[in-house]
């Protein structure tokens, strides 16, 4: 799999949804509209200020951007199938298709760009509901007809208002939405994520009718605490005792488990722990140590 760059996009500082669609939808308006006449911008957001930066302009730009997407293998109408996926969660959000100048504007801007075949347009993601894509990076499969759109959602990804347009489960009973909210297609971390969440919330029985422990840990802080303090320790000593890869492999998803709850006890998600991480890559440790608040 390759990777486009489109430079060094910062998606480390995410708008507050309710309070910036506004300024996101009439800055990305003139964006858009600035790349399609050719003026070739580049969005970035600039921490709280919530605006775009121009990261190259002009015939230089827009040429690397024409050079950058050589090699893709059209289909018979000039598109290729992309897919949006959450840059922080591994959601897959969407999927449509693009052609040449499609890619090239998300490479240029930034923003998820699609083909519609119905309506026989190019559409940005986002340009009439506000619901843009930022996107952090390109990749392209093995045999170059296909793409990702690595990024972060502005809100709803699907027409419908769910966060994915991948909510019906199908299984031996059918295709079906899970009763009592929508079934996100969801990796391991984040399946896990849920079902604590639904012990917080109350919404799920335990198996079998069985005392809840996560339920106990989230209604007692000071345990939870204390069982991830055990749980590092634990994690500690399959190294210092040579207790092999099986038990390490289980200590650290006891670790893992415990930690969660202590995050669902004090509503931070996941996906915030993720975009932290994703913030400090190539960031020397020792000196974003040193940044931290004392």
């Amino acid at each position: 799999m390759e990777t486009r760059s489109m430079g060094r996009v910062d998606t480390t500082s995410e708008p507050d949804l309710q309070a910036t669609h506004p300024t996101i939808h009439t800055f990305t308006a003139t964006m858009i509209q600035a790349w399609r006449t050719g003026g070739g911008t580049h969005v970035r957001w600039n921490g709280s200020q919530r605006r775009k930066r121009i990261c190259g302009s002009g015939a230089k730009g827009r040429q690397q951007v024409a050079d950058a997407v050589e090699g893709m293998k059209w289909d018979a109408d000039g598109l290729v199938c992309a897919i949006a996926q959450h840059v922080d969660t591994g959601a897959v959000l969407m999927q449509a298709f693009t052609d040449r100048a499609g890619l090239e504007e998300t490479l240029e801007t930034g923003l998820a760009t699609f083909y519609s075949r119905s309506r026989q347009e190019r559409w940005c993601k986002g340009e009439t509901s506000g619901n843009f894509i930022k996107v952090a990076s390109v990749h392209v499969d093995c045999d170059k007809d296909s793409v990702i759109y690595l990024g972060v959602p502005i809100g709803p990804a699907c027409h419908t208002g769910a966060e994915t347009c991948y909510f019906n489960l199908l299984d031996e009973q059918g295709m079906r939405v899970k009763e009592g909210g929508v079934q996100k297609a969801s990796s391991t971390m984040f399946q896990l994520e849920e079902t604590i969440l639904e012990r917080k919330r109350g919404t799920a029985e335990p198996n079998g009718g069985k005392p809840s422990w996560t339920a106990k840990l989230l209604a007692n802080p000071e345990l939870a605490c204390k069982k991830v303090r055990e749980e590092a320790d634990e994690l500690c000593r399959t190294w210092e005792d040579q207790e092999g890869r099986e038990r390490t492999v289980s200590e650290m998803a006891d670790l893992l488990y415990h930690a969660m709850t202590v995050l669902a006890i004090q509503g931070v998600q996941l996906e915030e722990v993720n975009a932290e991480l994703r913030r400090r890559f190539g960031v020397s440790g020792v000196e974003e140590k040193a940044t931290r608040s004392k």
